[in-house]
């Protein structure tokens, strides 16, 4: 197939016949094809009408031209398929550069041109690697460009993610209805964020993403725009356009010429990063059907895990893991290391029916190996480190610190308030675990810490200096006073 493409700028006419590729011709307002003298392609308006210098030429895109009008021709030998974006001239509205989200799988694929025709701006791809893994990074830039974007920014936030999104809700013990260790809640933020920096970098009027209307990643995202930048403008192309599925998605992208992955579609719809992969969709619709065996990726069956167990020590300071069996990591090393552990030994599956924020119930299937390894290490190291009234303080607030994460709140105020009440609390949380690791559960081994409250010779059964059990009789009188009273009562003495 041979594609012509026009770009124009500033100027009273064009002639177009000085950049016609070789063999092709212009009469006026229409271009003959070498290869086929009977043919015309017409533009749709003359030539002369546009302004500025025009580039056409077959297979290479255009990196010049003007901000007034792009024209783009393609030949085929049964057809011939224009379409014109008009730059600044949108069928929604006018936009001047937009950074999308961007995958690189079908959905954000199409957004690309969608973007161009509907609001006829620039489109930066953005890709941020938080830990999902090599082999979708590979190939995105030249993806991006074959369906229109200018360019790809990709960004390493593997240990940004780890320190400053995963490790604060660990110390927090911020866990969601029960279950969820807020794997996908805690990697919108740090992606969003990152969009906005690039937003700036390029001087984008606009952000985009390609999130459906019914769930809660639109929720994140846009709450961090509106957090960091409240004057970037937002477009979600679920919520506006008319595709409604994947085979209108394909239809899309055949008809402006974008590559539509040949790859096989995964049956579940997965989101993975450094700190888990989720599972939902297709059998997992219905609570009733079991997962099945070969849907996971990250963890070994339980039951084909190894018969022997296998002891680490997880070293804390202040609540926040540093170290794995006496080696110093950083936060994202240390996570990755984990996840090895955790995966050989089945650790950290979960399947759970969540509320999500949108007010709908919804199915999914977790796997968080290093993560459950982590909750478990610093949740014990507290039973040492934190009096009682410390630890129900800071459990209660965690339902709400897990909440407000779960639903996109990341710079809200009063997550970031209560963030100083966890880093507070948490400073004498420092020490180390041992854990067993044993087809699928995680078991503690033993605690050490030199901020332990613990104190073995109080503890102990054997009569000590500091405890005098003769003085629990009145401790006992006293705290059970508003109990007897109320006996009183009851029977009129």
């Amino acid at each position: 197939m041979a594609t012509l493409q026009a770009i124009s700028s500033s100027c009273n006419s064009t002639r177009l016949s000085n950049y016609l590729p070789e063999g092709t011709t212009s009469h006026g307002d229409r271009i003959q094809d070498g290869k086929n003298s009977s043919r015309y392609l017409k533009i749709g308006t003359k030539l002369s009408g546009f302004c500025g210098t025009a580039i056409i030429h077959h297979t290479r895109r255009l990196t010049q031209g003007s901000h007034s009008s792009v024209i783009k021709m393609a030949v085929t030998s049964d057809e011939t398929d224009i379409h014109v974006t008009l730059k600044g001239t949108g069928l929604r509205g006018n936009l001047n550069k937009v950074v999308l989200a961007y995958s690189g799988g079908l959905d954000t694929s199409v957004i690309v041109p969608w973007l161009r025709e509907n609001y006829g701006c620039d489109v930066v791809c953005f890709t941020a690697d938080v830990g999902q893994g090599i082999q979708e990074l590979e190939g995105l830039e030249a993806k991006a460009k074959s369906s229109g974007a200018s360019q790809l920014v990709v960004r390493d936030l593997k240990e940004e993610f780890v320190k400053d999104f995963i490790f604060p809700c660990l110390r927090a013990g911020a866990i969601y209805e029960r279950k969820y260790l807020l794997g996908t809640s805690m990697a919108r933020p740090v992606i969003a964020k990152a969009m906005v920096e690039v937003a700036k970098e390029v001087g984008a009027d606009a952000v985009s993403h390609g999130c459906t209307g019914k769930g809660n990643d639109q929720v994140r995202f846009e709450l961090t725009f509106f957090a960091l930048n409240p004057q970037l403008h937002v477009v979600a192309p679920w919520r506006e356009w008319d595709i409604k599925g994947r085979e209108d998605a394909i239809e899309y992208a055949k008809k402006h010429n974008v590559t539509v992955p040949v790859t096989k579609k995964s049956i579940y719809s997965r989101d993975r990063n450094l700190w888990h992969l989720s599972h939902e969709g297709d059998i997992l619709e219905d609570p009733a059907n079991e997962p099945s065996k070969n849907m996971y990726m990250m963890s070994t069956d339980p039951e084909d895990a190894p018969n022997k167990p296998e002891y680490i020590e997880v070293g804390i300071v202040a609540g926040l893991p540093v170290s794995v069996n006496g080696e110093k990591l950083s936060p994202a090393t240390l996570l990755a290391r984990l996840n090895e552990f955790g995966g050989r030994h089945g650790i950290g599956r979960i399947d759970m029916v969540e509320n999500r924020l949108v007010g709908m119930k919804s199915r999914g299937v977790y796997e968080t190996p290093g993560g459950t390894i982590l909750f478990a290490a610093t949740r014990e190291l507290e039973t040492l480190t934190l009096d009682r009234e410390s630890m129900q303080a800071k459990d209660a607030l965690a339902l709400k610190y897990a909440e407000l994460v779960y639903a996109g709140r990341w710079f809200d105020p009063l997550r970031e308030s209560m963030d100083a009440f966890m880093e507070k609390i948490s400073e004498n949380t420092t020490g180390s675990v041992v854990l067993k690791l044993y087809k699928g559960s995680v078991n503690v081994a033993g605690l050490k810490s030199e901020k332990s409250l613990y104190r073995q010779d109080i503890s102990s059964f054997e009569t000590g200096d500091i405890y005098d059990q003769a003085d629990a009789k009145g401790f006992i009188r006293l705290y059970g006073l508003p109990t007897r009273v109320r006996a009183m009562l009851e029977r009129g003495l």
